[in-house]
C-alpha cells in the first residue's frame, strides 16, 4: 500500500442538466476550477451511453472490458476520485449504480453517460496530496499513484 496525505480544501456543490457528460463535465469544471486532486459523489438520473461492467476474463491482461449499453433513464448513485493525468489534466475515475425498474447494475462510467434532465455532484478538493494518474504497462489502465508513501515522509 502506498498513499499521499492532503487537506479538504474547496466543496462544490453542482447540478448537472441533460447537455452534460460524464465524466467529461466533472474533468472540465475541475480544469476550470484549478481543482487537481478530488472526490465527488453523484446522485440523479442518466440515460444514453455505454459503462464497462467488468473483465471479460480474470486473467487476461491487459482486460478485455464488458461494455453494456445503457438502456432508457437509470437512476443512478455514483462515487469517483479526479486526478491528475500524465499531463497535468484532470482525470476522472468513477464508478456507479444505476437501477431501472427494479434492476440494478454497477460500473465504471469511462466511457461517456449523457445526464437525463437533471444529476447532482458534490465535490471535495483535496490539497497536497501527490498523486497522478499515470499508464500501467501490465494492466492498460490509468492507475492512481501516489508518489510518496510513509516510508519517504
Amino acid at each position: 500500500m502506498i498513499y499521499s496525505e492532503g487537506k479538504l480544501g474547496r466543496v462544490f456543490v453542482i447540478r448537472l442538466s441533460e447537455e452534460d457528460v460524464l465524466p467529461d463535465c466533472i474533468e472540465r469544471f475541475a480544469g476550470e476550477h484549478g481543482i487537481s486532486v478530488g472526490q465527488a459523489v453523484l446522485v440523479g438520473g442518466i440515460m444514453g451511453g455505454d459503462i464497462v461492467v467488468g473483465p471479460r476474463g480474470n486473467n487476461e491482461m491487459p482486460p478485455d472490458p464488458m461494455i453494456l449499453p445503457i438502456d432508457g433513464v437509470q437512476e443512478v448513485v455514483g462515487i469517483g476520485v479526479l486526478a491528475p493525468d500524465k499531463n497535468g489534466r484532470s482525470s476522472f475515475h468513477i464508478h456507479a449504480a444505476l437501477g431501472r425498474s427494479g434492476q440494478t447494475v454497477t460500473g465504471c462510467l469511462r466511457m461517456g453517460v449523457d445526464v437525463w434532465k437533471v444529476a447532482e455532484v458534490v465535490l471535495y478538493e483535496i490539497l497536497g496530496a501527490d498523486v497522478a494518474r499515470l499508464p500501467d504497462t501490465e494492466t492498460g489502465f490509468d492507475l492512481l499513484m501516489p508518489r510518496l508513501d510513509a516510508s519517504e515522509k
